[in-house]
């Protein structure tokens, strides 16, 4: 078909056929961002989570981290071989172990289908969560977990080489502990989250 078209010297045209969908607008509507211009002030006011990919040999693996927007601490994180609403619930369930979290809490995502299935609202509603989402085509509201990815990609995952799934989680707990207790953040006045929390309570 293409030899044809250039052989007759015409180009085809692709019309981009934009189909509303009133159902997936409601869904969004009833998570809007609630922390759009608002800042935690202590720790277990407002988490943020997300996803991101990590290769092991030749296969990809998924990394989901729940971290506390106020002092940038990671609470929990999950390494598996599925994206799915399975993942994020586990690291949002060992997040809620550790900390044990008073009620009024946020949780900020990005609108990912990890995120936006029944599987994890139903989660957050039974914990008493609010749910909070990034606007369409605003990846900056979900900086603080992408900051997060940047420095785990630039200090741990880049050149690296993984070629087990224990090898890589061994990785990242160790940068992990490093972050939490030894990273310096400007934002937190170049303290580590650890330290910043500490001070903070």
């Amino acid at each position: 078909m293409e030899r044809l078209l250039r052989e007759a010297g015409l180009q085809a045209r692709v019309a981009h056929i934009y189909r509303a969908n009133p159902h997936l607008h409601r869904f969004y509507n009833q998570h809007p961002n609630r922390i759009r211009r608002r800042h935690a002030r202590r720790r277990d006011q407002i988490w943020v989570g997300d996803i991101t990919y990590v290769r092991v040999g030749r296969q990809w693996r998924f990394l989901a981290v729940v971290l506390d927007q106020c002092s940038r601490r990671v609470l929990a994180w999950a390494v598996r071989r599925t994206r799915d609403a399975r993942l994020t619930r586990a690291v949002l369930d060992a997040a809620v172990r550790r900390r044990q979290p008073p009620g009024g809490l946020i949780f900020h995502s990005d609108r990912g289908s990890e995120y936006a299935a029944d599987r994890f609202r139903d989660r957050l509603r039974a914990l008493g969560i609010r749910q909070s989402a990034t606007r369409v085509g605003r990846p900056g509201d979900n900086a603080h977990v992408e900051s997060f990815f940047h420095s785990l990609r630039a200090e741990l995952l880049h050149g690296a080489c993984f070629t087990t799934d224990p090898q890589l989680r061994r990785a990242l707990r160790r940068y992990v502990c490093y972050y939490n207790h030894n990273r310096r953040h400007s934002a937190l006045q170049y303290q580590s989250p650890v330290a910043y929390e500490s001070l903070a309570a």
